[in-house]
């Protein structure tokens, strides 16, 4: 099942980035935006596991454990997200697929 839910993700994760791609102008540095969202899903992530560390201090152990699985589920998507592989700007413009897999890099 974690397994599903891993290929969704990334499917879900791929589709967007492909969206983005399409919609926004050709200046775009993927590679700057796949850092910012890490940088993003890493606070977010770190702020969940405060939140469980403060629910246990104040003995709320059901919202602790809460918390802590939404940071667990956190650092799943930093997983994903990092694992995704960013086109090399200019690499492929001639258009022929010959270069989909050889030309990117993994962030």
């Amino acid at each position: 099942m974690a397994q599903l839910h891993d290929l969704r993700l990334r499917l879900l994760v791929q589709q967007e980035s492909e969206r983005i791609v399409d919609s926004l102008p050709e200046g775009l540095d993927l590679s700057v935006i796949q850092a910012r969202c890490l940088c993003w899903l890493a606070l977010l992530a770190e702020a969940h596991e405060d939140s469980a560390n403060d629910a246990v201090a104040d003995g709320d152990v059901d919202q602790a454990m809460a918390w802590f699985a939404d940071s667990m589920r956190l650092r799943d998507v930093i997983q994903v997200v990092s694992s995704i592989e960013i086109p090399i700007p200019g690499a492929c413009d001639d258009g022929d697929d010959s270069c989909q897999g050889d030309d990117s890099i993994a962030a």
